[in-house]
């Protein structure tokens, strides 16, 4: 797909009419509900109830206990802790070299490459504006020529989110949504998913200029978290919350490339714009590749 293609007007292609019947039913269902319940069942700590939880989702998708820091998956006190266990520190190396742009998070590279004329390719002919992904803020403006990376974290992946460049934390802005799967179905289904579904964004002043890792929400998922401020719950109604740290000591928020920045509390996936556009992409990367923390994706 040639990201400069138009949209027809509904964004959506022959083939994407039909992904659209097959997510019909996401319409319908009561997403916010439904993760509300998932929330609940996820932390509770009753050891046989845990323990089956745990034990059916390590069968279920394979999930390799050997590089987690807790190896035992039963020493979890619930399924969520075990959800967004920790790795060893060996589990994900970062490189010794610097000007490396890393991956944010281990999971599948949805897309990647410049961002045209101020819009980002979500999946086949589905184009959203950055403008939209960043809930409309005036820091938007500043990507409009730039770079962006999109990273989708499966069930079985490692669910904690890392810098992809050393930077200083400026902004964080909660932007009110809806809960859509981000599996690649609805990806495809979906149009403008990823600026529709509530999400976590984080602005940085980085040696690439500004950049945005936005944290999109999903269903099921039980909240979104940063290291800095935990759970980050909106103000009453949901409504778009800024937390500004720019009057705060710069080395108070300074973070390195590959430190830990958040956390999904069940999976999601992770947006980054970046303002410095034409980055020199590493060979081999294409849709569907599967990435992982520290990986170094694109020099600067």
């Amino acid at each position: 797909m040639d990201a400069n293609e138009p949209l027809t007007d509904d964004g959506l292609g022959a083939p994407g009419r039909m992904d659209y019947l097959r997510v019909l039913p996401q319409y319908l269902y009561p997403k916010r509900l439904g993760s509300a319940i998932m929330h609940r069942l996820t932390r509770i700590r009753f050891g046989p109830w845990k323990n089956w939880q745990i034990r059916w989702f390590i069968r279920r998708y394979g999930v390799d206990m050997s590089i987690a820091e807790q190896e035992d998956p039963l020493a979890y006190p619930d399924f969520n802790t075990f959800f967004t266990r920790a790795l060893k520190t060996d589990a994900r190396p970062l490189p010794a070299e610097a000007g490396r742009f890393l991956c944010p998070a281990d999971g599948a590279l949805y897309d990647f490459g410049d961002i045209t004329q101020g819009t980002l390719l979500q999946a086949k002919s589905h184009r959203y504006a950055v403008s939209e992904l960043l809930g409309h803020s005036p820091e938007a403006a500043a990507f409009g020529g730039g770079s962006y990376l999109t990273v989708y974290l499966a069930p079985m992946d490692y669910h904690r989110v890392h810098m992809p460049l050393g930077g200083y934390l400026e902004q964080m802005i909660y932007v009110p949504g809806s809960l859509y799967s981000v599996n690649p179905l609805t990806s495809r289904g979906v149009p403008r998913l990823f600026a529709r579904n509530e999400r976590v964004v984080c602005l940085f002043r980085t040696e690439a200029g500004a950049m945005a890792v936005v944290m999109v929400g999903a269903v099921f998922v039980g909240g979104i978290e940063t290291v800095w401020h935990g759970p980050v719950r909106p103000a009453a109604g949901r409504r778009m919350t800024r937390w500004s740290y720019l009057g705060e000591p710069e080395g108070g928020r300074n973070f390195a490339a590959g430190a830990e920045l958040g956390r999904f509390n069940m999976g999601s996936t992770v947006v980054v714009v970046l303002e410095r556009g034409g980055l020199e992409w590493t060979d081999g990367l294409s849709e569907g590749r599967r990435v992982k923390v520290g990986e170094t994706l694109a020099l600067l």
